[in-house]
C-alpha cells in the first residue's frame, strides 16, 4: 500500500459517514437452539434487516444438536421475535423476506459430519461470497470453543490465511475464568484463527452512551482541556443492578461480582473514561490505548487489597414491597457462602494524566436502582468569596455519563437563587438522547453483529486486554480466599452497599453519589 492509499484510509476512519460497508456473507449460529438466539441475536439481526442494514445477499444458519427442518426453526424463531423484538408488532412483509434467508443445520459439536452437511448447505447457495465470507457465531459455553473452531478449521470452514473470502469467529464472555484460563483459551483458538479474525464481544460495548464517551472527549474542546489531574479530584464509575442473584445462583457461586462485571464491563468502561487520545479511528489505534490504560493501573497485592477493595454480599431485605431472600437462601448458593454479591475498588492509574487522582468503582446487585454512570468530580474551587454564604459547602462541579437507563450527559454547577439575598444552589444540565434526537436506539447487539460483519474490531476485546485485565483482578481474590465476610461487609437489600464501601471514600474525604431515577 503506497502512502497515498494509507493517507486515504486513515482519513477514511476519521470521516466515517456512520454507515457500514458490508458485503454478502453467511451467519453461523453455534448453540442456534439456546436462549440467547432467541432473545438477542435472531431480533438483531431482523431489526439490522428492517432497518436495510444487512448486505444484499445474505443467509443465516442455525447449527444446533436437535433434529429439525427450516420450516420448525423459522416457526420457532418467529414466536421468539413476537415477544422480544424491540419494535411491535412483528412487520408480516419483512419477516416473511427475512425468513427466507434462514436455515437450519443439525450436527454435534465434535461430529466431523455436521460441518460437512454445514459445507455441503453453504456451497448449495450459489454464491461463492455466501460460500466463503463466514460470520461464526459461538452462542455456546466456553468450554467448547476451541472444539468448534478446530473442527471448522478441518473441515475447510476456517482458514488462517483466508484465501477466499473472510471468516470471523464471535465468542461470548467469560474468557476464561482467570489469567492461565483466559490464556490457554486464546492460544487454543489462535492455533487454527488468526487473532484479527476473533471478536471478543462484550454486550456492553454496544451501548449508545459508552461508545459516545469517545465522541464527548475528543471531540468537545471545552471538555477536553479538563480531562486531567489539574482539574479533575476523582472518579466514580457505578454499575447498580436492581435483581438479586436469583437464579443464576450456581454460576454466581463460581464467579461473584468481580469475575463477573469488575473483569469486563467496569474495566471496559474505565478504559475509554480514562485513556489517551488514539491517533485515528482504526479499531486497533482506540484498543491499543485501553490496553495502555489498564497497563497503567497501580497493581493491588497482599495486604492492600483490604485497603483499596471491598466486597460485599447482601441479606433478605424488602424491595418494592416483598422481601427479598439474602444471597444465601438463593437456589444453589451455600449457607454459608462468601461470594462477593458487591465490589467496591479504589484504583490509581500510574500515567503522567491521572497521577494522583483516585477511580472508583462499584458493581452490585439488589441495589436500589438498575443504573450505570460514570461521574468526573471537578476539583473545587477556593472558598474565599462564598465561604461565609455557604459556610465552605459549596457542591463540587461534575459531569455525569449516564450509560442505562435514560441515556443522557448531566452537567452539576452552582447557581445563583433568584431572590434578594446571594443564595447559592447546585443545579445541572441535562442532555438527553431521547430527547435530543428522537430516533431509535439500536440494541447492543445490533450494533456489535453489524460491526463484526463489517470487519471493525473497535468495540470487541482483544486478546491482551482480555489478559491484563485478568492479572489485575486474579492477586484480589488470591486475597480474598478462604477469607470470611465481616459484619461490615454485608448489605441489605434494596440498599447501596456495605458500610465498608463508605469508609473506602471517607478516608479520602470523598463520598459515593449515587444514581438517581431519572424520568
Amino acid at each position: 500500500m503506497d502512502e497515498l492509499q494509507q493517507l486515504d484510509e486513515l482519513m477514511t476512519c476519521r470521516l466515517d459517514d456512520g454507515r457500514k460497508t458490508v458485503v454478502p456473507c453467511s451467519v453461523v449460529i453455534f448453540g442456534a437452539s439456546g436462549d440467547l438466539t432467541a432473545r438477542k441475536l435472531i431480533p438483531a439481526l431482523y431489526h439490522l434487516f428492517k432497518e436495510k442494514q444487512m448486505p444484499e445477499a445474505f443467509r443465516v444458519i442455525g447449527f444446533a444438536r436437535r433434529e429439525k427442518s427450516d420450516d420448525s426453526f423459522r416457526a420457532e424463531l418467529r414466536a421468539a421475535l413476537d415477544q422480544f423484538s424491540r419494535t411491535k408488532p412483528v412487520e408480516d412483509a419483512v419477516w416473511s423476506a427475512f425468513a427466507a434467508n434462514l436455515h437450519y443445520c443439525q450436527g454435534e459439536f465434535g461430529d466431523p459430519a455436521g460441518y460437512a452437511r454445514l459445507e455441503q448447505m453453504l456451497g448449495g447457495f450459489g454464491n461463492s461470497q455466501l460460500r466463503h465470507n463466514l460470520l461464526f457465531y459461538l452462542a455456546i459455553a466456553p468450554s467448547q470453543f476451541a472444539e468448534v473452531v478446530e473442527r471448522l478449521h478441518h473441515g475447510g470452514l476456517l482458514h488462517k490465511d483466508e484465501p477466499h473470502g473472510w471468516q470471523r469467529i464471535v465468542v461470548e464472555k467469560p474468557f476464561g475464568t482467570d489469567l492461565p484460563s483466559a490464556t490457554k483459551l486464546n492460544d487454543e483458538l489462535t492455533r487454527f484463527a488468526h487473532e484479527r479474525q476473533i471478536y471478543r464481544i462484550d454486550h456492553y460495548l454496544g451501548k449508545e452512551t459508552v461508545q459516545n464517551i469517545l465522541m464527548f472527549r475528543f471531540s468537545n474542546s471545552i471538555f477536553e482541556p479538563l480531562w486531567n489531574r489539574q482539574s479533575v479530584d476523582h472518579v466514580q464509575i457505578t454499575v447498580s443492578e436492581k435483581v438479586g442473584v436469583g437464579g443464576r445462583g450456581g454460576y454466581y457461586e463460581e464467579a461473584g461480582a468481580l469475575r463477573d462485571m469488575v473483569q469486563n464491563h467496569l474495566s471496559q468502561v474505565l478504559s475509554l473514561i480514562a485513556m489517551e487520545p488514539p491517533v485515528s479511528l482504526q479499531a486497533e489505534a482506540i484498543r491499543d490505548e485501553k490496553v495502555k490504560l489498564l497497563k497503567s493501573i497501580r497493581p493491588i497485592r497482599g495486604a492492600d487489597v483490604a485497603k483499596q477493595i471491598v466486597r460485599g454480599q447482601y441479606f433478605a431485605g424488602m424491595v418494592d414491597g416483598e422481601l427479598r431472600p439474602g444471597y444465601r437462601q438463593e437456589p444453589k448458593v451455600k449457607t454459608n457462602s462468601n461470594v462477593e454479591t458487591y465490589a467496591a475498588l479504589k484504583l490509581t492509574i500510574d500515567n503522567w494524566r491521572w497521577s494522583g487522582v483516585p477511580f472508583y468503582l462499584r458493581t452490585g446487585k439488589s441495589m436500589p436502582l438498575s443504573a450505570s454512570e460514570v461521574r468526573v468530580q471537578f476539583r473545587p474551587t477556593p472558598h474565599v468569596l462564598f465561604s461565609a454564604k455557604c459556610e465552605g459547602k459549596l457542591d463540587p462541579n461534575a459531569i455525569t455519563l449516564r450509560l442505562q437507563p435514560n441515556e443522557g450527559i448531566y452537567l452539576r454547577f452552582n447557581g445563583k437563587v433568584p431572590g434578594t439575598t446571594l443564595a447559592v444552589r447546585p443545579v445541572r444540565m441535562h442532555f438527553s438522547y431521547n430527547t435530543e434526537f428522537g430516533a431509535y436506539t439500536p440494541e447492543a447487539y445490533e450494533r456489535l453483529l453489524l460491526e463484526a460483519i463489517a470487519g471493525d474490531a473497535t468495540l470487541f476485546i482483544r486478546r491482551d486486554e482480555v489478559e491484563t485485565a485478568w492479572s489485575f483482578v486474579d492477586p484480589i481474590r488470591a486475597a480474598w480466599e478462604g477469607k470470611a465476610l465481616t459484619n461490615r461487609e454485608f448489605y441489605s437489600a434494596n440498599t447501596w452497599g456495605p458500610v465498608a464501601a463508605e469508609d473506602l471514600l471517607s478516608e479520602s474525604g470523598h463520598v459515593w453519589r449515587d444514581p438517581a431515577p431519572i424520568k
